[in-house]
């Protein structure tokens, strides 16, 4: 199983951008899906979360009424919406998908290690 992240750029703030992954390879379960970020110098991080189970979605308080994660099962992609982008969204945008369960049998979607297949990346940068 792969994922395939894309959509990043340049944009300044206030702009808007959208991020898709696509999963690819073998058919597998996917139970939650999620978008992560890393700035430099600083953790990877949590940005949002989709339930495959039940389209419930999470996000962190930082991004909350500014992005929107979104699911389409039928191609196997979800993607982020971000809207009124800050320079402090600029990092390395991760995508992820949880095979295993971990995150629908503790309810805890936040957490990079309850992800277990990563996409490799997409840069966004927001200029002020």
């Amino acid at each position: 199983v792969q994922l395939q992240a894309s959509g990043g750029g340049l944009v300044q703030a206030g702009g808007s951008l959208r991020l898709s992954c696509a999963a690819s390879g073998r058919t597998f379960r996917s139970y939650a899906m999620g978008w992560f970020r890393q700035a430099p110098g600083k953790e990877r991080e949590f940005v949002a979360a989709i339930s495959m189970s039940d389209g419930t979605t999470y996000y962190a308080d930082s991004v909350k009424g500014r992005f929107t994660i979104s699911r389409d099962n039928a191609k196997n992609t979800f993607s982020l919406q971000m809207n009124s982008l800050k320079p402090e969204d600029t990092a390395v945008y991760y995508c992820a998908t949880d095979s295993r369960g971990h995150t629908y049998y503790t309810g805890n979607y936040y957490y990079t290690n309850q992800y277990n297949v990563w996409g490799q990346g997409t840069q966004v940068t927001v200029s002020s």
